[in-house]
């Protein structure tokens, strides 16, 4: 495999290897993303049991949809697979080693006509408690796969090239990342171009790598196709004291019992039970 997206990774902060996966093994994974979506709208809430998190919400256009499912491969072989195939191994090496963990297993939808967004962030907001992520900047890979094509009408993610760079950014947007809209204009009072903002369009089977202080978005699917991408992020082992192995010695690791990673009531409360959602 080609450097380049090593290269690019480490000066623009992301960066996209194509064709990483087959148009057959994309059509499994689509699959799989079916049998979650079921699982989710069958549930008609959201569901907790051990890692495994079903996130729904309302849309204007579709009703109830799947936002997000968290560890779907504690339950699906096939999204098992991908999360420790030897290709993503390699993928990561350069970039974290052979021993590496996992904190992030994760399944995203965008039907057509979708109002769900993802308002600008880093993803460093999200690593709590600090002090079990060690090397922030250079310890964590974020992956995401595209199952479909992402592009401008289809709420495709944008990021800001370079962010890597500033630490973290205090943008005027309030509350929680998914009941915000995507608004180029926070970006000025920082003292940033909205113009810099960059799409990231995908085809099927193109892996997209970002960072933690990467500061990316994504907007509403204006067209008719679906928006799907699985999202899996990898850390290096000896920086990070939670989460599920993926890879020893560059070995794959299958899951086995839960391990903390993000859900703070794992030993005291695992599930199986139900939330309301909005």
């Amino acid at each position: 495999m080609a450097d380049d997206y090593v290269r690019d990774y480490r000066e623009r902060g992301f960066a996209v290897i194509r064709n990483v996966v087959s148009a057959a093994e994309i059509a499994a994974l689509a699959e799989a993303f079916d049998r979650v979506h079921a699982q989710a709208l069958a549930h008609g809430a959201n569901y907790r049991d051990g890692n495994v998190y079903f996130r729904l919400g309302r849309d204007p256009v579709n009703g109830v949809i799947p936002r997000l499912v968290q560890w779907p491969s504690y339950f699906d072989d096939v999204l098992a697979g991908f999360r420790i195939d030897r290709r993503i191994g390699e993928i990561m090496a350069p970039l974290l080693g052979r021993d590496i963990k996992q904190i992030i297993n994760q399944m995203h939808w965008k039907p057509p006509g979708a109002a769900a967004e993802f308002g600008l962030h880093q993803d460093i907001g999200f690593r709590r408690p600090r002090e079990a992520y060690r090397n922030p900047a250079t310890s964590y890979v974020q992956s995401g796969l595209a199952i479909d094509p992402h592009g401008p009408e289809n709420g495709a993610m944008q990021v800001y090239p370079g962010s890597h760079r500033m630490g973290e950014i205090a943008l005027p947007g309030d509350g929680p990342v998914m009941r915000r809209t995507l608004a180029p204009e926070e970006l000025t009072p920082a003292g940033l171009d909205p113009a810099r903002l960059e799409t990231l369009e995908l085809a099927p089977g193109d892996l997209a790598l970002w960072g933690l202080y990467m500061l990316h978005g994504s907007g509403p699917n204006r067209s008719p196709t679906d928006r799907r991408f699985y999202l899996n992020g990898y850390v290096r082992a000896t920086d990070c004291d939670r989460g599920e192995w993926a890879f020893r010695h560059g070995e794959p690791c299958p899951l086995g019992a839960p391990q903390l990673v993000h859900y703070e009531e794992l030993g005291s409360r695992p599930g199986p039970f139900y939330e309301a959602f909005e």
